[in-house]
């Protein structure tokens, strides 16, 4: 009996510990609950999702009005599908650029490039006047109507160097087109059918873009005319070095090589952008692509259809960005502006007495804040225009009257339209120098004077062991070394106070 007792004691405690710890468990929640807790946040923001749209009747309207264009070139060109793009990366430069993508022109796969080898091989029999074989080249991109009576834009370098331009409509109708003019600095050129009918037309959106609206492209990307993606504006004013104008859209709309000149659309059908460069290790679409704006393509177009050119004023400087150490040193409060590093002899800057180490502020009352923006300023005003001109000088603000002058075009469309295109081989563009020697007014993109390291300032005292003094002599030599079928040509490059060989190969596709 005592046993029974004792057993049922041990089992009554146990019960009750396990009572209490449940007691314990149970409660302690309640006691939480009572505890008063405070929000140091303000209420989350809440967006009604808008539902994601439908682009068929976008596409539908404005599909009649995008094109392919194929360009038949004299010289096998470095791509069959009109577009850039680059797997490698920026090298960094004494201007601290952070690490970004290269922009190639007509990069070319391997397969690619033997089968453009075929075809030039087979048309090898077909012959100039003079009895020399003639070689043929194929290339294509994309490009749309902006007006009925047939005005195409596209991009530069779609039809650089081509000698004869064909447009295939969305209806599969073939249309021989001329080239209107081409503007190499913002990559655009304007073609033009003469046809006895209406083209269907779209028009450049006026309102500026806004990060995370729809985009639709079309285009002819890989040769398959009239497709349609779709995407956001992932960001906009993207610099990436493709030019001194730099001031892209960049889009994730899947674009490839063949969509370069193609249009980007906005849900009212409007043109927010020109598809021009991808970004791509690769080589294929990574969903960054980016676009000439609308703003930019309407005032470029504008002036080619008028006129077939674009005129841009001239300031006569060379620039370079505003550190936060050359701020400090010249007592400047923020790092913004352009610091001269040489005014142009005989240039308006220089007439007008602008002066080494001046920082230049702003424009016409529009801040500068940096040369890229100087740049593209200065270009949208005319020869002769007078602007106000405001430089840090002696750490005091000085304004200074300048006229203007006009902004020597470097590059042409057609290789035939200037001596200075022979240079192109290599991608340069180039002017006298005043103190000796050819100056280098700008380096293409992606070319073998760029792979090189070649600059805008640099200074080429001679080429092949010749000295040189004006843009002719360097074409000239390019050109005799190019005919005896050189591998490269030889430069001697002056870059301040330092000299040196630069072996700059010809690109032969």
């Amino acid at each position: 009996m005592k046993k029974d007792k004792k057993s049922v004691r041990k089992t009554v405690g146990i019960l009750l510990a396990s009572a209490v710890a449940v007691t314990a468990i149970s409660t302690a929640p309640q006691l939480a609950a009572y505890s008063p807790v405070k929000l140091a946040f303000a209420d989350p923001v809440r967006v009604e999702a808008p539902q994601t749209p439908n682009f068929a009747d976008v596409v539908e309207a404005v599909t009649p009005a995008v094109v392919s264009v194929r360009v038949e070139s004299d010289l096998r060109p470095v791509s069959n599908n009109g577009f850039r793009f680059d797997r490698r990366a920026f090298r960094d430069d004494d201007f601290r650029v952070p690490p970004f993508f290269r922009n190639n022109p007509f990069f070319f796969d391997e397969d690619d490039s033997d089968r453009g080898e075929k075809r030039s091989e087979r048309r090898s029999n077909r012959r100039h006047g003079d009895g020399m074989p003639r070689r043929f080249g194929m290339s294509q991109g994309s490009g749309f109507f902006v007006s009925d009576d047939g005005y195409i834009v596209t991009n530069h370098h779609v039809v650089s160097n081509g000698s004869k331009f064909t447009v295939v409509t969305d209806d599969g109708e073939e249309y021989d087109a001329e080239l209107v003019g081409a503007d190499s600095r913002t990559d655009l050129a304007v073609l033009k059918i003469d046809a006895d009918k209406e083209f269907a037309y779209v028009s450049f959106a006026d309102d500026p873009v806004r990060v995370g609206e729809w985009v639709v492209a079309v285009g002819n990307p890989f040769g398959l005319g009239g497709t349609v993606t779709a995407g956001i504006v992932s960001a906009h004013k993207r610099a990436i070095r493709s030019s001194r104008y730099d001031d892209f859209i960049q889009i994730d709309a899947a674009v490839n090589r063949g969509n370069s000149g193609g249009p980007a659309f906005n849900l009212n059908g409007e043109v927010i952008g020109i598809n021009n460069q991808i970004l791509s290790p690769s080589g294929g679409n990574v969903g960054i692509a980016f676009a000439i704006p609308a703003a930019t393509g309407k005032e470029i177009v504008r002036d080619l259809i008028d006129n077939g050119s674009v005129v841009r004023g001239w300031l006569g400087v060379q620039i370079q960005p505003v550190t936060t150490d050359i701020a400090d040193s010249l007592g400047l409060d923020e790092d913004m502006g352009a610091i001269v590093t040489r005014p142009q002899d005989e240039s308006p800057a220089a007439e007008a007495g602008i002066k080494s180490g001046d920082v230049i502020t702003s424009v016409d009352g529009k801040t500068i804040e940096n040369p890229r923006q100087l740049a593209r300023l200065i270009a949208s005003y005319q020869p002769e225009d007078e602007v106000k001109v405001t430089v840090w000088r002696d750490g005091e603000s000085k304004e200074i009257e300048v006229t203007l002058g006009k902004l020597a075009e470097t590059a042409k469309a057609k290789k035939a339209d200037s001596e200075k295109m022979e240079s192109g081989k290599l991608g340069l563009a180039l002017e006298a120098n005043p103190d000796g020697g050819v100056m280098v007014v700008e380096v293409a993109p992606g070319s073998s004077a760029d792979d090189k390291g070649l600059r805008e300032g640099d200074i080429i005292t001679s080429v092949n062991g010749e000295e040189v003094e004006k843009p002719e002599d360097v074409a000239k030599i390019v050109r005799e070394a190019d005919e005896l079928g050189r591998k490269a040509t030889l430069f001697q490059i002056d870059r301040g106070d330092n000299s040196r060989f630069v072996a700059i190969p010809f690109d032969r596709g």
